[in-house]
């Protein structure tokens, strides 16, 4: 085990810290329900027969290792499966995983995630901006790989940063192809004799967007899977608890230097841009509950439209009673209308809508 941070109890998670050993043992002996989000990249399974040269003759530095190697589709199957079902009993009831592989595995680890009881999301599509070549000419260039993010079960509560996504993508609605780089240059890690650590090693902006897409700061987020520790440097950064699981002595070596080295972004930086939708919902009626609005007193709207706040949080307007949207869409001839931003109150003589006692009522509920 290599830790990252102290430990404060033995009935704690393990946060921040690389666990050694089997996956599937290792998350049998977290406690159930205590993970926010699941990044898995597990063996792809690829099935390579023989050498693969480039036309200079010299060889491709191919995933081959004995860690990606399984005898038959029936067990790597059954590994799936014994993997998923130990990642679904540690999520959390609003958790979400996410599991990205190639076309050798990610259709037969998708159709294990759907009779795990895993519910489906999205398929998101990594386009790589600059793939290997296919060198032997007889298939199309394997140009990208594909994820699959899903939540523990049917209408759970997932996360999912809308608006923050959407900023991060100029203000444009985020899709779900991704056009991102392989690992090159600097950030592609190497071991001792200058080889490639590790031959899968994702790209830190995948795992950006990964992570700004499905949590908040603070989250817990487990990779069984963690390499040389992609998910945890980029966690660190985000202001998210990790928990990494690696069998590999090199790999948690490469890991834990990478990771040691990671600053944490400052608490401002860690904010996200939010939508309407994330923010508490406040009905009207909290207003004329706490005094913040009295049964009787008068709004008016920016055109001079007038109603009465009663009792029960309705307000009444020429005959016309219901909410402050109704009213207000009634008075107006309108389909609908945003009570919030359309009626105002007086108060020491000034006209304030009423949106900011809303506002106040937030941020007592965010301390």
């Amino acid at each position: 085990m290599t830790k990252m941070t102290k430990i404060q109890s033995a009935n704690a998670l393990p946060l921040n810290t690389i666990l050694d050993g089997d996956c599937i043992e290792r998350m049998n002996s977290l406690p159930a329900g205590s993970i926010d989000l699941i990044f898995a990249d597990p063996p792809y399974n690829l099935q390579l027969k023989g050498d693969l040269h480039r036309p200079d003759n010299s060889k491709v530095d191919a995933v081959d290792d004995h860690w990606d190697q399984f005898s038959s589709f029936a067990v790597y199957d059954k590994f799936t499966r014994e993997w998923l079902a130990a990642a679904r009993r540690l999520l959390k009831p609003d958790g979400a995983i996410w599991v990205i592989g190639s076309y050798h595995n990610i259709f037969r680890v998708g159709a294990a995630m759907q009779d795990a009881g895993f519910w489906m999301l999205n398929d998101v599509v990594w386009r790589k901006s600059n793939p290997m070549p296919n060198f032997r000419g007889k298939r199309f260039t394997n140009a990208h790989e594909t994820m699959i993010w899903a939540s523990k079960s049917e209408g759970a509560k997932y996360t999912f940063n809308y608006e923050a996504l959407k900023a991060l993508n100029e203000g444009v609605q985020m899709r779900s192809d991704w056009v991102l780089p392989i690992c090159t240059g600097h950030e592609r890690l190497k071991d001792e004799n200058g080889d490639k650590a590790h031959p899968t090693q994702k790209p830190e902006s995948l795992l950006h967007r990964v992570l700004i897409a499905s949590t908040k700061p603070g989250d817990v987020v487990l990779d069984p899977f963690f390499g040389t520790g992609t998910t945890g440097a980029v966690a660190k950064m985000l202001g998210r608890d990790f928990i990494g699981i690696e069998r590999e002595e090199s790999y948690r070596k490469v890991a834990t230097a990478r990771i040691n080295a990671v600053r944490k972004f400052d608490s401002t930086a860690l904010q996200t841009t939010t939508g309407k939708r994330a923010e508490p919902r406040i009905p009207f009626g909290q207003l004329v509950e706490r005094g913040m609005l009295r049964p009787g007193e008068v709004l008016t709207s920016i055109n001079g439209k007038a109603a009465k706040v009663r009792a029960d949080g309705s307000l009444v307007a020429d005959g016309i009673n219901g909410s402050i949207h109704q009213v207000g869409a009634a008075l107006e001839g309108a389909p609908s209308c945003n009570g919030w931003t359309y009626w105002c109150f007086r108060r020491d003589g000034k006209t304030v809508p009423i949106d900011v006692l809303r506002q106040q009522l937030r941020a007592e509920l965010e301390h």
